[in-house]
């Protein structure tokens, strides 16, 4: 069965990004999450986490559980610094996909050396990474450059046609590039 791209459009769909922060000297910045509906936004939740923190996911299930959607969309697994989300976590949640989407493909062992470096608690951290699959390139919109996505929950064929149906002004999609947007603004 094919299904036609404003069928992907008119799924709800969550996008999630941090704000700004500076290493040392911010304590808390913000995590916004959007509700699309269609092309539209539906609704917004803000919250703080802590820069290096370990509330990230806690603080995201908390935005989601007053809403119905149909799957999350992270700008990665890392928000203010190395507060992780545990995209895992949120589809036994939720039992909705979590998609991963970064510009660059993931390089997790530059990622662990990091951890190990600088946490002593690093192991709670890595643990989410480790349960990441395969990022697949995805060309969300045509002469742009690929972005790379991981799915918790749903296959790739879905994943790779959600986001392109998404991908409108370019190559992220839009419930992520509105979630950043906000996200900045505030913080």
């Amino acid at each position: 069965m094919v299904m036609h791209r404003n069928v992907f459009q008119n799924l709800p769909i969550v996008g999630v990004e941090d704000g700004s922060f500076r290493k040392g000297t911010t304590r808390r910045t913000i995590l916004a999450a959007v509700l699309f509906k269609g092309l539209g936004i539906g609704n917004i939740g803000i919250t703080k986490v802590t820069v290096d923190g370990l509330d990230a996911t806690e603080k995201l299930m908390e935005i989601l559980d007053r809403w119905r959607f149909a799957a999350v969309m992270l700008a990665g697994v890392s928000f203010a610094g190395f507060n992780i989300i545990d995209p895992t976590a949120i589809y036994k949640e939720f039992a909705k996909p979590a998609i991963i989407v970064t510009r660059t493909k993931p390089d997790n062992e530059a990622v662990h050396r990091a951890l190990k470096r600088h946490f002593k608690n690093w192991r709670i951290r890595w643990k989410v990474f480790g349960k990441l699959g395969y990022f697949h390139k995805v060309v969300a919109l045509a002469d742009e450059p690929p972005i790379y996505a991981e799915t918790i929950g749903a296959g790739v064929k879905w994943t790779c046609n959600l986001i392109q149906s998404l991908s409108v002004c370019c190559r992220i999609p839009e419930p992520i590039r509105v979630a950043r947007l906000i996200a900045h603004g505030l913080s």
